[in-house]
């Protein structure tokens, strides 16, 4: 296991800065998950950690050792490609052991690191078989057993999941996280899915436009975002964030109510005209205008109302308030 420390990282193409000047610290055996939406930086964070590409400024520390300026195959880290890079024309074991051989390291020892990483994937009956005779979750399954086998100091998952479909991507990223516990790898994990970042990371990182908006742990992340941008990334649907006064709530001026869909009661407060429902099964989302023209979307369970109007309100303690010109929490 290995600490991971990042000083003032910056990279600029050009006359374009996608990661400003961003410092943080991961503990031993910590999965830190970046997420945002697509431009905002969080891949080429991953590519500066892995060496495939130099920043512009800062320095990177891996177990206490800089290696900001080492070579990418020196640097004790295994990356997981969201397009598992596998070899075609190598069977899983040459594909999981090419690593280690290119090191030089014995064909006996290879050979029984490949076995151990096959035995704890589920790949044992798959070594003699060539990537194109795999479902996509095996091939990933192999992508992760070529990492696991160099026993790397810091595992780097670039959307490792975002190939595979819905019921494979639930799966699949418990079983990523269930191995990274029992490995106790440190590790930086890529994601634009929310999702996947509340239910894997012990840490998130949510990026905006090149800077960290916040980092914190999912709860912290959900239940107290930073800013608007946060609030509103973070939790299907997204949160509501409208003026107070047409909200018929008493705040001070320049000031923006945050409410979460499935913090909305029903039943008393303000009328809703019901434009669309969304029915989902165990609940329903209910899409509405609200009399001073503010859009809502609220969460209910059980199916559809069924009306064309509602009496909707919203809970003081479920409030959330942000500064309209910075847009920051307050």
């Amino acid at each position: 296991m290995a600490t991971l420390e990042l000083r003032g990282i910056a990279k600029s193409f050009g006359a374009t800065t996608v990661l400003k000047e961003l410092s943080l610290a991961l503990a031993s055996g910590e999965m830190l998950v970046i997420v945002g939406a697509s431009g905002c930086g969080k891949s080429t964070l991953l590519r500066l950690v892995a060496g495939l590409e130099a920043p512009s400024a800062g320095r990177i520390l891996l177990d206490g050792a800089d290696i900001t300026d080492r070579d990418p195959a020196k640097r004790d880290v295994a990356m997981v490609f969201q397009n598992y890079a596998l070899y075609p024309h190598m069977t899983v074991a040459q594909n999981m052991g090419y690593a280690l051989k290119l090191a030089g390291v014995d064909k006996a020892e290879i050979g029984a690191k490949v076995a151990a990483a096959a035995e704890l994937l589920g790949l044992s009956a798959l070594l003699e078989r060539r990537p194109g005779a795999l479902s996509g979750g095996q091939r990933q399954r192999v992508a992760m057993g070529r990492a696991i086998v160099r026993q790397p100091k810091l595992f780097l998952f670039d959307e490792p999941l975002s190939n595979l479909d819905a019921k494979l991507r639930v799966s699949m990223r418990a079983e990523i996280r269930r191995l990274q516990r029992r490995l106790g790898v440190t590790s930086l994990y890529v994601t634009h899915d929310q999702t996947e970042a509340m239910t894997m990371a012990d840490r998130l990182i949510v990026m905006q436009a090149g800077e960290a908006a916040q980092i914190a742990t999912p709860m912290e992340v959900f239940a107290r975002p930073a800013n608007v941008f946060v609030a509103q990334f973070m939790g299907t649907p997204a949160m509501n964030v409208f003026a107070p006064a047409k909200a018929g709530v008493a705040a001070p001026e320049g000031v923006l109510l945050g409410i979460r869909p499935e913090d909305v009661t029903v039943g008393d407060g303000l009328r809703l005209a019901v434009e669309l429902v969304e029915p989902l099964g165990a609940e329903t989302l209910v899409h509405g205008v609200l009399p001073g023209g503010e859009r809502l979307t609220l969460k209910r369970p059980g199916g559809p109302p069924g009306v064309d109007e509602l009496l909707v309100g919203f809970p003081e303690a479920a409030r959330h308030y942000f500064d309209a010109a910075t847009g920051m929490r307050v």
